[in-house]
């Protein structure tokens, strides 16, 4: 019989926002695998490993699993990754997968999952939720994501300005994750709207070096920046 695949959402990047589950799943697996990035520097760890290191004993087996995002080579290698991980399910053994923020959100592991199941059809599947970077920016900026009637659209930045434009005329809350190079366009899409100042941004959240601002910066960001954009809202008494 084979084991467990379990996709953790450790949270943004504070170690102390992973939940309880989530830490007590990472304790209990057998196998515990992290994200890096083929572009990282070599022995930083990554986001997800920040927060594994935090809660995990290093007796504790922790295996970084490259991932390309590059387009091209990014189904390679999701293939090379589920092969170590499967390693360990066919064995009926449990793996934790570590994923910032929630593993069923714009997640690395959905695609990891996809490809373990391939190798080993009758492998158990369960995740464990996570706190998002929207959650996160919005505590730390003060910013109510949605109330009344409003609804909230969550977007790639790299989905397109029109998507971003059609969204901003809607008059609900907007989030923007991942594709901070598109920055200085979705900038000037905001500045276009008249949105500009309804909006946060937030990147590296939970690390020392975040940076949290009242404002769209106008500059590339890193990769994994975050932006809510409010409606216009009358003020409360």
């Amino acid at each position: 019989m084979s084991g467990v695949l379990i996709g953790i959402g450790v949270g943004p990047g504070d170690p102390q926002l992973i939940t309880v589950k989530g830490r007590d799943a990472l304790l209990g697996a057998d196998a515990v695998f992290v994200p890096v990035s083929v572009t990282s520097t070599p022995d930083e760890p990554g986001y997800a490993e920040r927060v594994v290191l935090a809660h995990v004993p290093h007796a504790t087996p922790i295996t970084r699993l490259e991932f390309e995002l590059d387009e091209a080579a990014r189904e390679a290698s999701w293939r090379t990754a589920a092969l170590a991980v499967a390693e360990v399910v066919a064995a009926g053994r449990t793996a934790a997968f570590a994923t910032i923020g929630d593993p069923n959100v714009y997640s690395t592991f959905t695609y990891l999952a996809a490809e373990v199941r391939a190798l080993v059809p009758d492998v158990e599947v369960q995740t464990v939720p996570g706190i998002t970077a929207m959650q996160d920016l919005a505590s730390r900026s003060g910013t109510v994501l949605v109330e009344h009637e409003e609804a909230l659209t969550l977007l790639p930045m790299t989905a397109g300005l029109e998507v971003v434009r059609d969204v901003l005329r809607g008059g609900n809350t907007l989030v923007l994750y991942k594709g901070g190079r598109q920055l200085p366009e979705i900038h000037a899409a905001l500045a276009a709207a008249g949105a500009s100042d309804r909006a946060v941004f937030g990147a590296r959240l939970g690390l020392a070096d975040q940076d949290v601002r009242d404002h769209l910066p106008s500059e590339p960001a890193p990769y994994l920046s975050t932006i809510i954009v409010t409606p216009e809202r009358k003020p409360t008494s």
